[in-house]
């Protein structure tokens, strides 16, 4: 089974059933796996070949699922990238992964053009039709999506091109890193296949389910939605953002959504409706992973919607998905991510990497079919996460997160081993932010920490040092981030202080800085 073959599979069964639900309007499996067909047929006339990586940014739309699934009819392998990434992280993750052909709606304007010229290994760039004008580009070939799947699938050699095997790379999932540069998740087609059968089976998901996502693609959470949703002939409501937490509990209404995955940040603004008094009745489960769920959170919901399933799960992009908590026991372990899933075995270590009894912290480890392959091109990082376990020529993922286990088996999260912050769901490097920091003239130094925070998980928090005469300010800092960063990694505190605190060694004392 290959990760294409869950559309392939759904269009045979269900020709004339909804997939896709996008903007109010409707694609059946049918015309959604004839786009991907078109685009695949496309990719495959310009030159893509098994293996290639191609690279889309898009808002959450059927032309970015109809890219995703043709990349992979193409024998390629996707690299999702979040319609906010600016323009240098776009352009460092192109040629990072040595992509070459990216997939766009030319809504990053000038800068995002001239990141794109300066990529050499990439030979063209796929436009959605109606995208704004793109200035001819010197050496990569312009050209608009083609949704017709009139093509005929090509023979000879290019019919090579598709035979895969689930060994094969299908995505590279790029996740900030300690170093601050963004690391490529090697997945593979088995990895997410089994990832895909294991979530599906402990969510009972069945055909009849509808999914609402508001989840956008470049987040593994959201794009397993659309994944998920597609293997099962079921059909997925895809939203662009929660810009308008009301129009989401609409849908849910006027739909019939089944399933509603969220975010602790998402939460903690549906709690400011009437969730109680809207039409949820069709809503069987909930579904919340990307940070620590705070349990007043859990309670609340619980006695809103007593009749919704909700399942607290834990993961990471290194692997999709590690544990869920039953249903059954969120009443009693409302603080709990539960136990490892089918296909999936893990591990509380010491630091040398022996077991811990119960209710002794240690870091999680994880093996299984999920376990991603690698990082992308970085052979020292992988041997970081990936080492050798007990079992002979194996290697198992080091998650670098604290957690303990109770006599039943349930695990509880603990904390982080190194400095990384996860706000709204998503990985934030410190030293990513730092840098931006940095690069504004006036600033001498900059340090970034996470703070506990009830509606983010965690809070960022920028302390900086100035030059006495650079006249800069807490707006003016913010000002900058916004135009360099990631919405998510926007700070949302600035100190300025004189000094930074250090330890011994002469390094900023980050705990200090947190305030504990």
């Amino acid at each position: 089974m290959l990760v294409h073959h869950f559309l392939e599979d759904s269009a045979a069964r269900h020709p004339s059933k909804t997939a896709l639900v996008c903007d109010d309007r409707r694609w059946t499996y049918r015309q959604l796996n004839s786009m991907a067909d078109g685009v695949a047929g496309q990719l495959r006339a310009g030159g893509i070949r098994r293996g290639d990586r191609v690279c889309i940014q898009l808002q959450n739309s059927v032309e970015a699922v109809a890219a995703i699934f043709a990349i992979l009819k193409a024998g390629a392998v996707f690299v999702v990238l979040n319609p906010t990434t600016k323009a240098a992280k776009v352009r460092h993750i192109i040629n990072d992964s040595g992509a070459r052909c990216f997939m766009t709606s030319s809504a990053g304007g000038a800068g995002l053009q001239r990141a794109v010229a300066d990529c050499p290994g990439l030979d063209r760039v796929m436009l959605v039709p109606g995208s704004p004008s793109w200035a001819p580009t010197p050496g990569k070939v312009l050209e608009e999506f083609s949704m017709n799947a009139s093509r005929d699938r090509p023979d000879g050699e290019d019919a090579e091109v598709v035979r895969c095997i689930d060994a094969d790379l299908a995505s590279l999932i790029y996740t900030s890193g300690s170093t601050g540069e963004p690391k490529g998740v090697m997945l593979t087609h088995l990895n997410m296949v089994c990832a895909a059968e294991s979530i599906t089976g402990y969510l009972q998901n069945t055909s009849e389910d509808v999914i609402l996502n508001v989840l956008p693609l470049s987040f593994d959470y959201g794009l397993y939605q659309v994944l998920m949703s597609v293997k099962l002939g079921a059909t997925v409501i895809l939203e662009t953002s929660f810009a308008y937490p009301g129009q989401a509990l609409r849908k849910i209404s006027q739909e019939g959504v089944t399933g509603f995955p969220v975010v602790p940040t998402m939460l903690a603004v549906l709690f400011q409706f009437e969730l109680h008094s809207s039409n949820l009745q069709s809503l069987r489960y909930m579904t919340s992973t990307g940070a620590v769920l705070p349990m007043a959170h859990v309670k609340r919901l619980r006695a809103l919607l007593p009749h919704v399933r909700f399942y607290s799960m834990y993961g990471l992009t290194e692997c999709k998905r590690v544990s869920y908590l039953s249903p059954d026991k969120i009443d009693k372990k409302p603080d709990s991510v539960g136990q490892a899933m089918e296909n999936v075995e893990v591990f509380v270590v010491n630091e040398e990497g022996g077991p811990v009894g119960c209710e002794t912290v240690g870091e999680l480890v994880v093996r299984g079919s999920t376990v991603m392959r690698g990082y992308w091109g970085d052979q020292q990082a992988t041997d970081r996460v990936l080492r050798p376990g007990f079992l002979p020529g194996e290697r198992f993922l080091h998650t670098g997160d604290l957690f303990r286990m109770d006599s039943d088996g349930d695990l509880f999260f603990i904390g982080r081993m190194d400095d990384m912050i996860k706000s709204r769901g998503e990985k934030v490097s410190p030293k990513e932010v730092e840098g931006v920091l940095c690069a504004l003239e006036g600033v001498l130094e900059a340090a970034v920490v996470g703070v506990d925070d009830a509606t983010l998980g965690q809070a960022i928090k920028a302390v900086v040092r100035v030059a006495p005469q650079s006249g800069l300010d807490e707006r003016a800092i913010l000002r900058h981030c916004s135009r360099h960063l990631e919405n998510f990694m926007v700070p949302q505190r600035v100190e300025i202080r004189s000094e930074l605190p250090r330890t011994a060694a002469g390094k900023v004392d980050r705990r200090a800085l947190v305030g504990k």
